[in-house]
């Protein structure tokens, strides 16, 4: 089967995307889709799962681990936050959960301390209707000299991919939500030039890869940063790809096989409230579809006259 069509005979999470990002279909179609994605699939299994007080549960864990996680999978699954379903959900999160008592017990959409952690809630407030300027504001303040993010700062001074991948989604989701904000604006290019300055997998210092890890695509990937992530991040970003974005293409079309998909190499899995129904060493429909419509964001914007890179 084709990889399209194959991404097509789908869960309604991937279907939707794939024909918004890889096809030509209309956008009555894709919106006809979209709308089912709280009723069927793993949408519908998210909000089911979810407890009174609005929390998710996995045993063995805090909650906030599965909550946040399980909430960032609702947010790639793309559902329309306007469903009543999906407002509901939403409202139980915002009046029932409070983070520990350590954090202020504060509500779920204020965050904690840590920028991995305050970067994925940002993205989740600001996608589900409640941005959060402190928070915003917070993660603005707490970027470091070289331009991206540590959740071991102050006591570290150099910053990690992981944590600044994770703010640079949140403070993006941050601005799609409220209009462009100058100093998010400026750093997020700042925390871009960060990825770019290490061609996305590299020291800075060396050029050697920073990270095997790296070239791994994992899904879900929780905190974790792989150059598929970084990517994606700059596709749905909008920023115009340059020459320093090429060798993390190469890396995306290399793991491609025979039958044109993208296995699962890595599941960050142990904080969701459900299976995702993927196994590692297995072809992936989450990483088939975002290497796809990465490639063909690239193409994309390649062609164009003024965009050559």
């Amino acid at each position: 089967m084709d990889s399209i069509d194959w991404l097509l005979d789908s869960d309604p999470a991937i279907r939707w995307q794939a024909l918004r990002d890889l096809t030509d279909a209309p956008p009555a179609e894709v919106a006809a889709e979209r709308a089912r994605v709280p009723h069927e699939g793993v949408g519908a299994e998210i909000l089911a799962r979810q407890a009174s007080d609005g929390s998710w549960h996995r045993t063995g864990t805090p909650v906030w681990l599965p909550t946040l996680f399980t909430m960032l999978l609702l947010r790639a699954t793309g559902v329309d936050r306007a469903d009543p379903s999906v407002g509901s959900a939403v409202e139980r999160l915002q009046t029932g959960f409070r983070w520990d008592e350590e954090f202020g017990k504060k509500p779920f959409f204020e965050g904690e301390v840590e920028p991995c952690i305050n970067g994925g809630t940002l993205a989740l407030g600001a996608y589900f209707g409640h941005p959060t300027e402190s928070l915003a504001q917070r993660l603005v303040g707490e970027q470091l000299d070289d331009g991206g993010w540590n959740c071991d700062s102050p006591k570290s001074v150099r910053s990690s991919y992981h944590t600044t991948i994770c703010v640079l989604e949140g403070l993006h989701e941050y601005e799609r939500a409220v209009g462009s904000v100058p100093e998010v604006a400026a750093a997020r290019r700042r925390g871009a030039d960060y990825l770019l300055e290490r061609g996305l997998f590299r020291r800075r210092s060396t050029g050697e890869v920073a990270d095997p890890a790296f070239l791994n695509f994992a899904y879900p990937p929780r905190y974790h940063y792989d150059v598929l992530r970084a990517l994606d991040y700059f596709r749905d970003a909008g920023i115009a790809p340059d020459a320093r974005l090429r060798d993390a293409l190469r890396v995306v079309e290399s793991r491609r096989q025979p039958d044109g998909r993208w296995l699962l190499d890595r599941s960050h899995d142990e904080a969701l409230a459900l299976s995702l129904g993927e196994s590692v060493g297995q072809a992936s429909r989450w990483n088939t579809l975002r290497a796809l419509r990465v490639l063909r964001w690239y193409e994309q914007v390649r062609l164009e006259p003024t965009n050559r890179v």
